[in-house]
């Protein structure tokens, strides 16, 4: 059984640290890639120049707060060290998160991925 969760979190202090479009890419690509390779299933990752959504399934013995914590973290620190962005990155501490039934998970899907 698995919780499927619609999880949104911001640039420090809302800064369009994102709006290159093909850093943008990268980054949510390699979060993507980063949950494929640590046990996150990530359906879905996009948004825009100040934000990020995300689409995931948990299971019962993952929290919420930890993953989502992993996920900044981690994208960070990737951000910084490739040099992706002109000053310092950070992800705002904090997210908004919202539970998504079944009947609505290709709907969230669809939202996510129209961020652009």
């Amino acid at each position: 059984m698995h919780i499927h969760v619609h999880v949104v979190f911001t640039t420090k202090n809302k800064t369009p640290m994102l709006s290159d479009l093909r850093i943008r890419r990268l980054v949510f690509q390699h979060i993507k890639t980063y949950a494929d390779e640590n046990d996150i299933r990530l359906d879905s990752v996009s948004g825009y120049a100040d934000h990020c959504h995300c689409l995931l399934s948990l299971k019962s013995e993952q929290c919420i707060a930890d993953v989502v914590k992993r996920i900044k973290g981690e994208s960070a620190f990737w951000i910084n060290q490739n040099g992706l962005t002109d000053s310092h990155f950070g992800w705002q501490s904090g997210y908004w998160a919202k539970s998504v039934c079944p009947e609505a998970f290709l709907r969230t899907r669809r939202y996510i991925h129209s961020q652009e």
